[in-house]
């Protein structure tokens, strides 16, 4: 998407707050708040200055259980138009239900 002229906040919103409004449950998913659903990643870095840091998950809360990451995050992959990376030391959380 970022590929294709949107800004990283905007990709990401449509993967997520907008996607919610699309699918008509914005009061179930796409944003992180008390009683919706929501999965969480963590990165490296800061996915609004490169959007790739998507590419390179570190970390995914999924159901309320954490888990390690190791491959593509299919999903993260698209809002760059890129490949993912290995593993990193995780410093930034990123959610990919996050509106701001």
């Amino acid at each position: 998407m970022v590929k294709y002229g949107m800004t990283p906040m905007q990709a990401i919103q449509s993967a997520t707050v907008n996607a919610a409004d699309l699918i008509g449950h914005p009061e179930l998913f796409g944003s992180i708040a008390a009683g919706k659903s929501a999965d969480i990643i963590a990165v490296d870095g800061d996915p609004l200055a490169d959007i790739r840091e998507l590419e390179h998950v570190r970390f995914v809360m999924k159901g309320k259980r954490a888990r390690l990451q190791a491959g593509r995050l299919s999903a993260a992959s698209s809002l760059s138009g890129g490949h993912s990376g290995g593993l990193r030391e995780c410093s930034t959380i990123a959610a990919m239900n996050w509106s701001p």
